[in-house]
């Protein structure tokens, strides 16, 4: 049975917070261990900044149903990994298969970071999804593996799981990607709050009402057949590619086809996104070339097709 023996120096040498818990080097599981990848968890548990770790004892120790240790390493609210196992862990069943990952035994195939934030009224703070991202993009570079090898739980499980909760996937595996490259590429967030950055006419409402808004609040207008679009202004470096990712807060009462205008180097494109599903998280609406320069570069726009309030949160831009 292989081990990783190498990996709090693989997490120390990324500047992850490492703290080692008890005899690591010798918790685990019987079994065979020879992984390929890493999956992503949440643990269920609610962490806060004077509860950091609330999961930690059941992910060494395990549970009544199901024996520890339960992951290689537990992230945090301050994005600290503590490191519970080198060896074999409980932490993933049986694979279904997710791009490069086959089908088979997850605990064989894969190294699992279990982030402790609760999933369902709590999402990941930003402390632990970058130090998840460094530590991904680490281990992957020891195993040899690109970032497609990053995988969540609700990508490989054969049993309804649904974590890790309110992060797009595909997103974090860009993440990894351009992390492992250098993790240079700029990357800038305007949310409708940020100074001198967003308009938007005195038809846009404000509202706190969603616990999945970006910030302390968000903008909200009723479809119209008028642009009257709420504009967020960046600063963009070089005229390059950019993946452009919007946060809302999800509801069954906003617009189901939501226009996002993005000003490229070729003219307005425009990509509608459902703002009744996958809330509270960044969802790329693609990747576009746009021009350098300091100017309205994402619009969220009135005019829809659809039903149901239209809203401006949070925009992201990500040089690619």
């Amino acid at each position: 049975m292989a081990t990783i023996p190498w990996l709090v120096d693989v997490l120390r040498a990324a500047g992850v917070q490492v703290v080692v818990e008890g005899d690591w080097l010798n918790r685990m599981r019987p079994g065979d261990f020879n992984p390929i990848g890493v999956l992503w968890h949440h643990t269920a548990a609610t962490s806060s900044a004077t509860n950091p770790h609330p999961a930690l004892n059941v992910c060494i120790n395990g549970r009544s149903d199901l024996p520890g240790p339960l992951c290689q390493a537990l992230v945090d609210y301050h994005g600290v990994f503590h490191v519970i196992s080198a060896g074999r862990c409980n932490h993933a069943g049986t694979s279904g298969g997710s791009g490069p990952i086959p089908a088979g035994d997850g605990n064989t195939l894969m190294i699992g970071w279990e982030i402790d934030y609760n999933g369902v009224s709590q999402e990941m703070t930003a402390a632990q999804y970058n130090a998840s991202i460094a530590a991904t993009a680490a281990v992957l570079k020891r195993l040899g593996r690109d970032a497609s090898y990053a995988r969540g739980h609700r990508e490989t499980s054969t049993t309804g799981k649904i974590d890790p909760s309110f992060i797009d996937l595909n997103v974090m595996r860009a993440d990894v990607a351009a992390k492992m490259s250098g993790g240079t590429a700029w990357s800038a967030v305007v949310d409708n709050t940020t100074a001198g950055r967003f308009t938007a006419s005195a038809n846009w409402g404000v509202s706190s009402y969603s616990g999945q808004r970006y910030g302390g609040d968000y903008r909200y207008a009723d479809p119209v057949a008028a642009s009257d679009a709420a504009w967020y202004k960046f600063n963009v470096p070089a005229t390059a590619n950019y993946r452009v990712d919007a946060w809302w807060p999800a509801n069954a009462g906003y617009n189901s086809a939501t226009p996002y205008v993005i000003a490229t180097t070729t003219g307005n494109r425009t990509v509608y996104a459902d703002q009744r599903v996958n809330g509270g998280q960044w969802r790329s609406l693609g990747t576009f070339t746009l021009p350098a320069g300091d100017a309205n570069r994402v619009g969220v726009s009135r005019w829809s097709s659809g039903s149901g309030l239209v809203i401006a949160d949070a925009v992201r831009l990500t040089r690619v």
